[in-house]
């Protein structure tokens, strides 16, 4: 048994004062092993990101198998993300097929792997940001019957939609599945966006990117996740939304944020571009745009995020909570430090920056 001493610990909910124990990959009451001094810091449970399109030089496509995904797993754990949602961007519907049928195969194997999420192809054309266009369509019923078979065989499955390209009955079947649906990517009313709640939607994807501002005499997506009972994900990179903007978010809706990375397959490496869907991706100044400027996912990790939010005056428990309960909350996930649970754990120093990553295999390592 190795135990834990000298930092403060987050168990998901509150700091609390103690020891940790790990013992065969799973936390334990303390006892009698080896004591590690960590020399103060902060011990968290391991850190969730529901919105990773890639990393470690691979992006989430339509070549997905059980080895690729488990590099962009690998690659995330590196940085402090235990648990994670691989990521779709819109493409084509024989690409998402492939994506889900290597996701289910990954259930059981790769260490990290949390399920699936599509962002896309059930867009509104209006609001693409960097998703192909050609690809963006209304949802179907042979969409519909695709997602609800391959949510039998993963334990989470997160849909990005916009809420004109699907139907409030859709949205009540995909959720009385289990599947988390999430709004995102359009030019949508209050009224519109209250209409997917009332039919299950229980999340906003990127608060403020790619969705209707708030306005004087129409609210739109982004006065809807400020004001309705949806989780929203934020993108706390300083660049996706400004801090002044930020501020502003956290004093309304705090308690219903989570942190996300929209991470790409840059994540991990030292590379300065890649391709996406054709087109050519740069990495400069701690962002990532489109050569005509737009920006196309974020050049962020989790650890970098609590730190930005912490710098604008949230209170650490809850800014950790924006990276562990309120995420796994979301898709039935856990993370919290606690006996018999799996020992998926960072550390982070007294300035906030990450030091060490503790984290669970799978039932098999090889993929």
């Amino acid at each position: 048994m190795d135990i834990l001493t000298g930092a403060r610990i987050f168990d998901g909910t509150r700091f609390i004062e103690g020891e940790i124990g790990i013992e065969d990959g799973h936390f334990t009451a303390p006892g009698s092993g080896r004591r590690i001094d960590l020399g103060g810091g902060v011990l968290a449970p391991g850190l969730i990101d529901l919105q990773v399109n890639g990393g470690g030089g691979i992006m989430l496509d339509g070549r997905a198998t059980v080895a690729r995904i488990a590099t962009i797993c690998e690659a995330h754990a590196r940085l402090g993300t235990t648990g994670l949602l691989p990521t779709l961007i819109t493409d084509s519907r024989a690409a998402t097929q492939s994506v889900l049928a290597a996701g289910i195969a990954a259930v059981p194997r790769v260490p990290g792997f949390l399920g699936l999420h599509l962002e896309g192809p059930h867009l509104d054309p209006r609001r693409p940001g960097c998703h192909p266009p050609q690809h963006i369509r209304p949802m179907d019923e042979d969409d519909i019957l695709i997602l609800l078979e391959a949510k039998t065989g993963l334990p989470a499955l997160m849909l990005t939609v916009a809420p004109c390209a699907v139907t409030a009955e859709q949205i009540a079947r995909l959720t009385a599945a289990g599947i988390v649906v999430s709004l995102g990517h359009a030019e949508a009313t209050m009224t519109e966006v209250r209409a997917c709640v009332a039919a299950g939607a229980r999340g906003l994807t990127h608060l403020f990117n790619a969705m209707s501002p708030l306005g004087s005499r129409e609210p739109g997506m982004v006065g809807a996740g400020l004001t309705l009972p949806l989780a929203c994900g934020l993108i706390a990179d300083g660049i996706h939304v400004c801090d002044d903007t930020m501020r502003l978010a956290l004093r309304l809706a705090e308690e219903r944020i989570y942190l996300v990375t929209d991470a790409m397959a840059v994540a991990g490496t030292e590379m300065t571009e890649f391709p996406l869907a054709g087109r050519r991706i740069l990495r400069q100044a701690g962002a990532l745009r489109l050569e005509n400027g737009t920006l196309a996912g974020a050049d962020l990790t989790l650890p970098e995020a609590v730190r930005h939010v912490i710098g604008l005056g949230l209170a650490p428990e809850q800014a950790l909570a924006m990276v562990t309960t309120r995420p796994a909350r979301l898709i039935g996930a856990e993370a919290r430090i606690a006996p018999g649970l799996p020992a998926n754990m960072v550390h982070f120093d007294d300035d906030w920056r990450l030091t060490r990553v503790w984290q669970a295999q799978a039932k098999s390592s090889t993929a």
